[in-house]
């Protein structure tokens, strides 16, 4: 990627933040051959963080779940204010280990933030079914590789997948601190 004239290489899971005020953001793959794939997240900037490649190893994990819940997973903060801050957005990957089909467990709101997910990773044959809507109200989706989900505030999320896939998320709202949500008891769902 290359942003107002600097080079940026990105690894497969890398990630690089484009601040505020970036003009002319150009995308190539190593081999036209077999393209790379891009997401992008954007939303409004009032402050100037400069541009920035964080890389897997430097992203932030956090081990969540359980095995004998199938829902252990590994969430990776990339542009969060303990790893590369922003002003308005939060980043990051999260893989689900073998075995395990939910990706977010339990549910939860953020009722001052709105959140996209991106799944990925999913052979063609493979859906998540993704959960959403008020908690007395949810809805599904069927999900397939390289499907987007966007997430108003007041909806839960939660997905379970017929096989493995990973998800990138991104949210932006109120504030950044990631652990303000409201956690929705799975028996209350309807």
């Amino acid at each position: 990627m290359t942003v107002d004239g600097q080079e940026f290489r990105l690894a497969n899971r890398d990630v690089l933040y484009a601040g505020r005020g970036g003009r002319e953001i150009a995308l190539a793959s190593d081999d036209p051959k077999i393209p790379a794939r891009f997401y992008m997240n954007s939303v409004p900037a009032g402050a100037d963080i400069p541009h920035r490649l964080v890389t897997k190893t430097e992203a932030k994990p956090l081990e969540l779940g359980e095995e004998r819940r199938a829902n252990k997973r590994t969430l990776r903060m990339y542009i969060h204010p303990q790893v590369a801050p922003s002003c308005l957005l939060l980043m990051g990957i999260t893989d689900l280990a073998p075995g395990s089909i939910w990706n977010t467990m339990p549910p939860h709101l953020h009722e001052r933030r709105m959140e996209a997910y991106l799944y990925f990773d999913l052979a063609a044959e493979d859906r998540v079914v993704h959960l959403m809507g008020r908690p007395g109200q949810t809805r599904h989706l069927m999900v397939a590789n390289g499907d987007a989900v966007l997430l108003p505030a007041w909806s839960i999320h939660m997905g379970a997948g017929t096989g493995p896939y990973a998800f990138v998320w991104g949210m932006t709202g109120e504030n950044q601190a990631y652990g303000d949500v409201d956690p929705v008891s799975v028996a209350s769902l309807r």
